[in-house]
């Protein structure tokens, strides 16, 4: 694997700083992020990501809550199917803004301001160009030829078309809501996506609660609700967060000045965030094709539904708090290296591992101890639903251990800058590993939820064990970025 190195690092081990301090104010960053206490700045940026991603995950409950009563598990599968295929191509969009988080966060520990907002600038400039020249023809035109990809069963292909359209169409607001969300967390303000979060959900809700099940003179829209309430949400909260960027007033901000591409930071951007997005493109491909295992069996609707609300959205209360902690990771640890303090930077990764097992353990007991009232709040009764959903949802318990800390690891290398790393492991654990188990035994024998189910697990503990391992070599500490500042 190919790095940028730098010189060696002076013999008392101390990483040297990325820049002198730029001129101008020097509160707009904060400080103690890389001059405080460690835990603390860990659970600074931590809490309120964790509960964002909480109350953020609500509307994907939401969604499903309210389509599996109003419409049945068809929906169910259709959103889960329709989310699965969005994500392979809204992930590589947003490997830009790992590639941004990671140069926001040296500069901000650095306290250089312009580069910063330049950093910014230019990744919103490339996605909504992607967004729009790529993301919406695909979704527009290729919709039927994807769901037959995975094997969607033709009730769920009905009430998936319309809803993967709506997202790849209208994917722009969303996208501007998640570089913004990165950007602000890695300068070190995790409270104000917080804020904006809770502004999306709510208001997600209210449009779900009126376009899903129809209000008044509104029809119901039933699945191409829950697609409508959520981009309608997400543009509006886009629009404001453009119009605060350019104003300014918060820890980032446009520049007022060279507003056309600057290749030379969207290299950087391509050079630390494509990994992250081939990364991000194997993770759901891999998931695509788990899902094509699942429509292979011989009771694959409900399996799918299954599938869809036990891992999509119930495994989602470890992950919604373990991506939080895996922001943290990036943004603490990739500030104080910055800052020119490796040590520090790997203690908050090791901190960050410590509070993502902990939570893990609080939700996988809980998957243990009441699976069928799980499933039942999204109204899974069906018998064979069921059993399928509480034995997914057994193997996750123990799953979710070993998702919980490679995810922390993986923020603390991605946060550093080593981005291709994590892309390795998860060729490995996302698609050798599971795939390959899937694909012999369905070779040798009858293939069985409970295999699929297995390999995932897997999976899992092959990335945690490859993750902790690449971190602890240290390769990190001599990965430089390339962005020249103004004279």
């Amino acid at each position: 694997m190919s790095e940028h190195t730098a010189p060696p690092p002076p013999t008392s081990g101390a990483a040297e700083p990325l820049i002198p301090p730029a001129p101008g104010p020097t509160h707009r960053y904060d400080r103690s992020i890389v001059e405080g206490p460690l835990g603390r700045a860990v659970w600074k940026i931590a809490w309120p990501t964790m509960l964002q991603n909480v109350i953020g995950g609500l509307q994907g409950l939401i969604d499903h809550l309210m389509v599996g009563r109003y419409v049945g598990y068809a929906g169910n599968a259709a959103i889960g199917v329709s989310w699965q295929i969005f994500l392979v191509v809204v992930v590589f969009i947003s490997s830009l803004f790992t590639g941004m988080s990671v140069l926001v966060a040296r500069f901000a520990g650095a306290n250089d301001h312009d580069r910063v907002d330049r950093t910014v600038y230019q990744a919103f400039l490339t996605a909504i160009g992607i967004s729009i020249g790529v993301m919406a023809p695909l979704g527009l035109f290729l919709g039927p030829s994807l769901l037959d990809l995975v094997n969607a069963a033709p009730e769920v292909q009905e009430q998936a078309l319309p809803y993967l359209r709506i997202m790849f169409v209208f994917s722009s607001g969303m996208l501007v809501f998640f570089m913004l969300g990165v950007a602000l967390r890695s300068a070190g303000d995790a409270r104000t996506p917080l804020r904006l979060g809770i502004i999306v959900t709510v208001l997600n809700i209210a449009l779900n609660v009126t376009l899903i099940r129809g209000l008044g003179p509104i029809p119901a829209f039933g699945t191409t609700g829950a697609a409508m309430g959520t981009v309608i949400a997400t543009g509006s909260v886009g629009l404001y967060a453009l119009a605060r960027l350019w104003l300014g007033g918060w820890v980032v901000s446009f520049p007022r000045r060279h507003l056309g591409p600057d290749w030379q930071i969207i290299r950087e951007l391509l050079r630390f965030g494509l990994p992250t997005g081939v990364q991000g493109v194997a993770m759901n491909l891999g998931g695509l094709l788990l899902l094509a295992f699942v429509g292979s069996l011989a009771q694959s609707a409900a399996a799918q539904a299954a599938y869809a609300v036990s891992y999509t959205q119930l495994f989602s209360l470890i992950t919604w708090t373990s991506i939080g902690l895996m922001g943290s990771a990036a943004a603490v640890a990739g500030q104080n290296l910055g800052a020119g303090q490796p040590e520090r930077s790997k203690a908050a990764v090791h901190t960050a591992a410590g509070i993502a097992l902990t939570v893990a353990l609080a939700v996988g007991a809980l998957f243990l101890l009441a699976p069928r009232l799980l499933l039942g709040a999204f109204g899974l009764t069906e018998p064979v639903v069921v059993e399928i959903g509480v034995q997914l949802l057994h193997v996750l318990s123990v799953s979710g251990l070993f998702i919980a800390v490679a995810l922390t690891y993986t923020g603390g290398l991605q946060g550093m800058g080593d981005t291709k790393s994590p892309l390795y492991i998860s060729i490995v654990s996302q698609i050798i590993v599971p795939l390959g188990l899937c694909f012999l035994i369905q070779q040798m024998s009858q293939l069985d939820p409970i295999d699929i189910w297995l390999a995932i697990l897997a999976g899992h503990i092959t990335r945690c064990v490859l993750s902790v391992t690449r971190f602890n070599q240290g390769k990190w500490r001599h990965i430089r970025v390339e962005i020249p500042a103004r004279r």
